[in-house]
């Protein structure tokens, strides 16, 4: 398109402003993991103070719809919050997003009554609200650090966006350690089976401090400019998109003011219609499909955190029935998980995904993936259950983690920022996210019920465990042959070539079998004149 502006963001050296949208895009995601992976150790004290008669042990019925309802919220949340970033603008709608996650951490905090069924549907309808507010902020953050960053470091803009996750779970797990280890002092109750009625205020406490870092963002939030692509592409105002860049960026007015007033003219196609789907149509199929098989292991992997705990926690008495040592456990073990693998893997993508590029470290991340989770069920009854072999099972468990972050887990959260115009970019990106949530739906209550033996209907945890590692072959395969590189290249780039790509993918993949059948053709021609020619030697090889 030519626009001075953009060509500056383009080119535009790292400067401050660029670490500081990180930091303020990023702490959204810090919220997010913080609120979605401190359920874990939140629910086995919910047992311990709701389920005394049941002997603490929460129905996985129970487990699955708390976690369920949240995804649900998230992937709604993609679907409105992207919708209303192409339509509204990023700026008007971020704060809110974020002022949604604080007020709902709080909210879940503070729920209402103090018996089970009121607690539990009182928290859950708070996780749900929390859940809109982590999915809206999915698709406006990547995009907004996409359209902020210049073309060489935007992977690593993005990547680095997304890998705050990671200081969110070792965060709640902290806090977890933290809180339960305050109580438990202050507490000094002897071990036994009955559960400290501060029990219930410690969870309370775990959930309202992930609003804090949040609430202390919002400001920063709302002081943004609007990103100079959405104000000079889709509200066409490039004057204005000047200006605000020229407040945040190092750059002079002068220089990213545009010699004709003219505005460009953006594409006259909606979203519902036929020439969308041929110019975009495969980008969304590949980031769709790609981040809901990787939701479908990632989330199935978290579950599985449970069966990895009981080989580590203690099992003497006094551990076991102190409420706040077995969820102080459980957050060590999270804790660990997270340095050891969540984290480097989240780093060491920022490092590599502009130099290696998007398709290749999707493809490696789901390949070892696939590879570890068939390394673990293979020998998981005769082998993985013995204490013995114990810490070998928990390498492989952590490299399937290292490997879902320094891959796809990283990438889908890139690429639906980086292959799209402007005016559908945060909506194609909602569209993906909820798509992944869905397959996180799927794979978190599908895993409780096939990880059961098959005398409880389900296909047993080795079947489960091979179920896994053939999603990720899966994933493997969608990037192969339908995902595009966007390393390098600006977004407008992307977007010019977006036209001709689906068409282009088409008529290769005609052209290969008409080659093909001209082939086939000419090679019985071939052979039926070996045949009928004894005296005369063929001189044309086959081809292999």
């Amino acid at each position: 398109m030519g626009l001075k502006v953009l060509s500056a963001l383009d080119t535009a050296k790292t400067q401050l402003y660029h670490f500081k949208a990180i930091v303020i895009a990023g702490m959204g995601l810090f919220t997010d993991a913080y609120d979605l992976f401190s359920i874990s150790p939140i629910m086995t004290i919910l047992g311990r103070v709701y389920y005394q008669d049941k002997q603490y042990e929460i129905p996985a019925t129970v487990k699955s719809a708390m976690l369920a309802v949240a995804l649900l919220g998230t992937a709604m949340g993609q679907l409105v919050f992207g919708i209303l970033g192409d339509r509204v603008g990023r700026r008007r709608v971020y704060g809110l997003a974020l002022a949604l996650m604080v007020a709902s951490s709080i909210g879940c905090g503070f729920s209402i009554c103090t018996t089970r069924s009121c607690v539990l549907v009182s928290l859950g309808f708070f996780r749900f609200l929390l859940g809109l507010g982590i999915g809206g902020d999915y698709p406006l953050s990547a995009t907004i650090m996409s359209e902020f960053a210049n073309k060489k470091t935007r992977g690593a803009f993005i990547a680095a966006v997304f890998s705050m996750q990671g200081f969110g779970i070792l965060a709640s797990a902290t806090v977890t350690m933290i809180v339960c280890s305050i109580f438990d002092r202050a507490s000094n109750y002897p071990t036994g089976k009955r559960t400290p009625m501060g029990a219930d205020i410690a969870w309370r406490l775990i959930l309202m401090l992930g609003a804090v870092p949040a609430a202390m963002t919002y400001y920063w939030r709302m002081m943004m400019p609007e990103t100079a692509r959405y104000t000079a592409l889709v509200e066409r105002n490039v004057a204005q998109a000047a200006k605000d860049m020229e407040k945040v960026l190092d750059v002079s007015l002068a220089d990213i003011t545009e010699d004709s007033p003219m505005s460009p003219s953006p594409p006259n196609f909606h979203f519902f219609s036929n020439q969308f789907l041929r110019r975009h149509g495969r980008d969304l199929f590949s980031c769709a499909a790609s981040w809901f098989l990787v939701d479908v292991v990632f989330y199935s992997s978290n579950l599985f955190q449970s069966k990895i705990y009981t080989q580590f926690l203690p099992h003497d008495q006094n551990s076991t029935n102190n409420v706040y040592h077995q969820a102080l456990n459980e957050a060590r073990l999270q804790a660990i998980v997270a340095v050891c693998s969540t984290i480097p893997g989240y780093w060491i993508s920022v490092f590599f995904i502009d130099r290696l590029g998007r398709v290749t470290i999707q493809i490696i991340g789901f390949l070892f993936m696939a590879i570890g989770y068939v390394v673990i069920a293979i020998p998981y009854n005769s082998f993985w259950e013995s204490d013995k072999h114990k810490y070998g099972f928990m390498l492989f468990y952590c490299l399937t983690f290292f490997f879902s972050n320094f891959g796809p887990n990283t990438t889908t959260f890139i690429l639906p920022a980086e292959l799209f115009p402007a005016r559908f970019r945060s909506t194609c990106h909602g569209i993906s996210g909820a798509s992944g949530k869905i397959g996180a739906i799927i794979g978190a209550v599908g895993f409780l019920w096939a990880s059961h033996d098959r005398e409880d209907n389900g296909i047993g945890m080795k079947a489960s465990l091979m179920l896994l590692g053939g999603v990720s072959l899966a994933g493997v395969a969608v990037t192969y042959f339908f995902t595009r590189e966007t390393n390098g290249r600006s977004l407008e780039e992307n977007e010019n070539e977006d036209e001709y790509v689906g068409i282009f993918f088409l008529r290769s993949c005609f052209n290969l079998h008409r080659t093909t059948a001209h082939a086939a053709t000419a090679q019985r021609d071939q052979m039926s004149s070996r045949s009928t020619s004894n005296s005369i030697p063929s001189t044309t090889p086959f081809h292999r």
